[in-house]
Parts: structure tokens; C-alpha cells; sequence
């Protein structure tokens, strides 16, 4: 099987790649989804959830999708390691469903929770609805986490994971924000309009969640 055919580019993914390397304190080559344990390793169904989920919350434009560059993998990998605090034990007396999701040691298998909870939302099968009917769905999902006064919720720190993995990769940093490392002059007093991008290599001007 090709990369074209695996939906995702090696360039591309190797972005959102080397963050969770630095944060990871590994090199960016070993990095890879055959390395993970048995039991941490996605399905192929997992595995495509997670792109198609990562395209819905970062759609393809004039740029490429969230899916489209490697994203789902991304969020595979920093699941698995604990990146967003995803390895610490959850409290499932706020949300009683969690629990069937909980590994050993209280944390959440979020990648098998997200499958099921979308599966449940789409009373059947989400992946074989139509992207229009998993964008209203999804943002049911999304509303319902980031409600005042809701619970701590599993889906806030898997979409905080899509956002680090595109705007890390080539595309999310250098297409869909705008770079430039080494700025030729400074200009303190700059127009803004609702097309202006934000720099990707400005971190104080850029928010992942």
C-alpha cells in the first residue's frame, strides 16, 4: 500500500510529527503507528475515524483539510503517549459512559470512546454518513463539551489534538498560516482585516484550543 493510498503524505505528517517528538524527547523517525503496542495499536476503522474526523474539524479550502495532511495519525500517536494530559486517570462519575473506555490505570482509550460515541450519535454507522450529516453531529459533540458549566469532557482535548497536528504540519504552517522566520523588517502598526492570517511562527499570536 502506497502513502497516497494510506491518506497521508510523509512530508506533510512529519510536521505534526516532529512536535510530538520535542515533546516526547524522541527522535522523529521512530515515531511510527506499527511501533505502538498491541493493545494501544488503532483498527483500520479507528484509524480512518480519525482522519475523516480530523477533516470534518478542519475542512479542505483553498487549502488541504486536516485529514488530508496526516492529522488523524497525529492524533493517534498523542493519544498514545499522553499528550492534552490524555494518559491521566478521568473521573467517570460525572460522565458514568467513560467507564467501559477506562484502561487500568482510570485513563480513557479516547480513540475507542470517540468511535463509539459518534456511532451512537449517528445510531448506526458515522463513517457511512454523509460529511454535511457528521459536521451537524460532530458539532452536537462539540457544543455539548464546551457548554458552561459541563464537565471535564474527552472531546475537548482530542479537537485540541487536531489543531496542534495541522498547524504543526507543512501545510497548516506554512499555507493556511502565514511564515516567515526571519520577519525583514518591523512594523509595529499593521492593518488586520477578517483575510489576514496569523503567523505560524509568531507562538504568542497563535491558539491551538
Amino acid at each position: 500500500m502506497t502513502e497516497a493510498t494510506q491518506g497521508w503524505n510523509r512530508r506533510d505528517f512529519l510536521g505534526g510529527a516532529a512536535l510530538l517528538a520535542l515533546a516526547l524527547g524522541v527522535p522523529v523517525g521512530a515515531l511510527s503507528l506499527t511501533s505502538l503496542p498491541a493493545d494501544e495499536a488503532p483498527t483500520d476503522r479507528q484509524r480512518l475515524l480519525a482522519r475523516h474526523v480530523s477533516q470534518l474539524v478542519i475542512p479542505r479550502t483553498e487549502t488541504p483539510g486536516a485529514g488530508d495532511v496526516g492529522t488523524g495519525d497525529f492524533l493517534i500517536l498523542a493519544l498514545v503517549h499522553g499528550l492534552e494530559g490524555t494518559r491521566a486517570p478521568v473521573v467517570a462519575a460525572a460522565m458514568p459512559a467513560l467507564g467501559a473506555f477506562q484502561r487500568g490505570d482510570g485513563s480513557l482509550r479516547h480513540l475507542a470512546w470517540l468511535e463509539h460515541e459518534l456511532d451512537r450519535r449517528a445510531n448506526g454507522d458515522f463513517l457511512a454518513r454523509s460529511s454535511a450529516q457528521g459536521t451537524t453531529l460532530l458539532a452536537a459533540l462539540d457544543a455539548e463539551a464546551y457548554a458552561e458549566g459541563a464537565p471535564s469532557h474527552p472531546w475537548k482535548p482530542i479537537k485540541a489534538l487536531i489543531l496542534t497536528g495541522y498547524y504543526t504540519s507543512e501545510v497548516g504552517g506554512s499555507q493556511e498560516l502565514r511564515y516567515e522566520i526571519v520577519p525583514g523588517r518591523f512594523d509595529p502598526d499593521l492593518p488586520a482585516t477578517a483575510q489576514t492570517r496569523a503567523w505560524s511562527s509568531d507562538w504568542t499570536a497563535v491558539d491551538f484550543g
